[in-house]
């Protein structure tokens, strides 16, 4: 690591939260990107005090101190989660070919800039791979044998991609509509029980359920056969579970939990270029079901929740 030096642009979504952004820009400015995009959604009218914590959170970007190019694309007031983060990436990729994109609450060991960087030029032409992962889910994954796995799960929790890949992102997943769509989807997942949990998440976002942009994201790479590279030993930790976050509130699953593990160089290749579905399975378990314990709990909470907004 001592004489590598980042040269991939790195893109930083914030929005108002000052005590993580701090965090994760640290580990940015460790990593000393010569360009960083910087995303910002402005704040909610009917949110008393939300406009000083998105100029807070902004103020953190101007401490750059090494030698790097900072653009920004700061939205004036609030667009909310899915047309911010999409129309941000979107300008992130119509300015440069590759990124490494971070959240603010997704702090990543110093190894996953580079583990990025090299799986970014090493698959940049090769059309099977989507997007490269820094969380492991599982915090470990056969690490005794590869660097990193295929899957067709991918998080977005520390991630990095191309413009290739981006294009064909659609942020209102119209071809979620034909029957085709998810006949295709059914054949790639070749599970029905992860199927029906995956076509009843894009319904929600669909029918604009649920404000988001990463569904849409997933429903592109599927629809390609795209596959999304793992680390066989997780590079990031989400540290956002509080009650300012918008999709991780409380953290039922243990998510933030999960151990950070340095990744070793060189790269160790996988044996196979083929979809590793052991790890997609569990992948499934942990992030998408309930055990009846976690399902009760759930319902307690959203009936105190109720009782407290009447």
């Amino acid at each position: 690591m001592n004489n590598w030096q980042l040269k991939t642009p790195v893109a930083f979504i914030i929005f108002k939260r000052s005590h993580t952004t701090e965090r994760v820009f640290e580990a940015i400015r460790q990593a000393k990107p010569p360009k960083l995009f910087v995303i910002a959604d402005g704040p909610r009218a009917d949110h008393p005090g939300e406009a000083e914590k998105c100029e807070a959170a902004r103020a953190i970007i101007e401490r750059v101190d090494w030698d790097c190019e900072v653009i920004k694309n700061y939205a004036p007031t609030n667009l909310g989660c899915k047309q911010r983060v999409s129309s941000g990436i979107d300008w992130v990729f119509n300015t440069v070919e590759e990124a490494i994109i971070l959240e603010d609450d997704c702090l990543p060991h110093p190894t996953f800039f580079r583990f990025c960087e090299e799986l970014l030029e090493k698959y940049r032409y090769d059309e099977r791979i989507m997007m490269i992962s820094g969380l492991n889910i599982l915090g470990q994954w056969k690490p005794d044998i590869q660097s990193y796995h295929f899957a067709y799960y991918g998080s977005i929790w520390g991630w990095a991609s191309w413009r290739r890949a981006w294009r064909y992102y659609d942020v209102n997943m119209e071809l979620w509509s034909k029957p085709e769509t998810k006949e295709r989807l059914r054949d790639i997942i070749c599970d029905i029980k992860q199927y029906l949990n995956r076509e009843k998440d894009f319904d929600h976002v669909y029918y604009g359920r649920i404000d988001t942009w990463d569904y849409q994201w997933d429903l592109a790479r599927f629809l390609q056969s795209g596959l999304s590279v793992v680390p066989s030993e997780n590079l990031i930790s989400n540290i956002g579970f509080d009650r300012d976050g918008t999709r991780t509130i409380e953290d039922t699953k243990g998510f933030s939990k999960i151990s950070l593990f340095p990744m070793l160089f060189p790269l160790r290749e996988p044996y196979t270029m083929t979809v590793d579905r052991d790890y997609s399975y569990f992948y499934y378990k942990k992030a998408w079901t309930y055990s009846l314990k976690e399902r009760i709990s759930g319902k307690i909470r959203k009936l105190f929740l109720s009782r407290n907004q009447i």
